[in-house]
């Protein structure tokens, strides 16, 4: 949602025009109708408008972001395409007054207004509208939508469809990414709702307070009714919102739909600069059939795309999701923790390259648990800094199965590589610089772990190299 995804409207956009000249952004305020001021930019091409007017996009930046996020996007890519652009800084956000409500019913608002002031401007087509939005921004896109402002295409980008297992998957919040988000918008300009929860989510310990505001700002369930066709851009590698949000709605969604995973994203996303203009490429080809009706054999079948990791310029094309299979090993030992104790198991996988892809699980059994109320794990390829994935799960008993389900990341794991498993109440148990699951059990509780089982979904083929 912040800071990095930011640069991606910035720094990477302008190898996607050439030499087309940057159109120029017309800065204005547009006041809603409960008073509040939000700071916007309109882009329009160069030249006479259409007769039924310009098509145009809607775009949404993320979180701690501002309108001028997005200007290189609307500048150098869209205007050239012959689309016009209004993007605004959300409530809470920049210049616009208002208080941050994650994509809340004032945000949902707001795009319906939003929605109006630019389908009414004469130079404007005022039903060829598309959307699209970066993390935060894709979060407002998809609840824009599911609230029935009529989009003709929408590109959400690196964002969540559940905002539960998004931030707390299996009812454990991933605390210090969850800390680090927080951050980046001032709580003076927060709703009072969000900051209400705010301990809650961090401490994992009332998820009924999480979901009351989470499931609101969810599409997930609500996915088969969205017949808007779509566009899905998600990270391969990105532990904020993983493969999962997006592919959950690749399977629901009953609309025209395309899915690009590549290595764009949160943390730890490589972001290569070079890859840039292959997806945004790709969302201005999809506006272009379905805003402009260009017939470019973008909506011929629906199709996943998956960029090879590190970028080599290329992408391998599935006519659905990527098929895959199972590797179930077992990782034997006995440990007994007290407090930020750590268990680590390792296994050698036959075979490979593989390459991680779909839902990978770590079972393990468990006794004696005293105050210990969560457990984590990590997986890496031994001698990797950065993990493949992670997951944590709330306990309910002093003794039972864990089953912690991995977050779907997609991953080159080398022939012959050592897979190392680190168990423990937090990430850091893998490296102090694993900030993912931060809120630790209380001094002196204990635990012991037995034997565990890692189930890992691979591709059927590896892509990368």
């Amino acid at each position: 949602m912040g800071q990095r995804v930011a640069l991606l409207g910035v720094l990477g956009v302008l190898l996607c025009a050439g030499s087309a000249a940057a159109a120029t952004p017309q800065e204005l305020t547009i006041t809603v109708s409960d008073g509040t001021q939000l700071s916007c930019a309109l882009v329009e091409p160069d030249g006479t408008a259409p007769a039924t007017g310009w098509p145009a996009v809607m775009l949404f930046h993320g979180l701690g972001g501002k309108h001028e996020d997005m200007e290189t996007l609307a500048t150098q890519a869209l205007a050239p395409a012959g689309f016009a652009s209004l993007m605004c800084d959300a409530r809470g956000h920049g210049t616009s007054g208002g208080l941050f409500g994650l994509d809340g019913p004032a945000d949902v608002q707001d795009t319906r207004e939003l929605f109006a002031w630019l389908t009414a401007r004469p130079e404007i087509s005022d039903t060829q509208i598309g959307a699209l939005g970066i993390s935060l921004g894709g979060g407002a896109v998809w609840n824009a939508t599911m609230a029935g402002i009529p989009f003709k295409a929408i590109v959400p980008v690196i964002t969540w469809t559940n905002l539960v297992t998004a931030l707390a998957p299996q009812s454990l919040s991933k605390s210090g990414l969850v800390e680090y988000l927080a951050q980046l918008v001032p709580s003076a300009r927060w709703d009072p709702a969000l900051l209400a929860a705010e301990p809650a989510l961090l401490q994992s310990t009332d998820m009924t307070q999480v979901r009351a505001l989470a499931i609101p700002r969810s599409v997930l369930g609500r996915l088969p009714s969205i017949t808007t066709p779509t566009l899905l851009i998600q990270g391969r590698h990105d532990f904020l919102f993983d493969v999962d949000q997006a592919e959950a709605a690749y399977k629901q969604l009953k609309g025209p739909k395309a899915l690009y995973v590549g290595d764009l994203g949160h943390s730890p996303a490589a972001n290569p600069t070079a890859e840039v203009p292959t997806y945004w490429g790709l969302a201005v080809k999809w506006f272009a059939r379905f805003l402009d009706g260009a017939p470019n054999g973008i909506d011929k079948s629906p199709f996943v795309e998956l960029a090879h990791d590190p970028w080599d310029g290329r992408v391998t094309t599935y006519k659905s999701l990527p098929p895959t299979k199972t590797i179930t090993v077992a990782l034997p030992g006995t440990s007994a923790l007290q407090s930020d104790g750590k268990a680590v198991r390792g296994v050698r996988v036959t075979g490979g390259p593989h390459e991680t892809f779909g839902d990978s699980t770590v079972s393990v059994k468990y006794s004696g648990a005293k105050g210990w109320d969560r457990l984590v794990a990590v997986l890496t390829v031994a001698g990797q800094a950065t993990p493949i994935t992670a997951g944590g799960v709330k306990l309910t008993g002093s003794s039972g199965v864990a089953t912690i389900h991995l977050m779907n990341e997609a991953v080159r794991i080398p022939s012959g590589a050592r897979l190392v498993v680190y168990l423990g109440a937090t990430s850091t148990v893998q490296s102090s610089a694993d900030a993912l699951y931060l809120a630790d059990v209380q001094p002196g509780s204990a635990i012991t772990l037995g034997r565990a089982t890692l189930t890992l979904s691979v591709l059927t083929k590896a892509v990368s190299k």
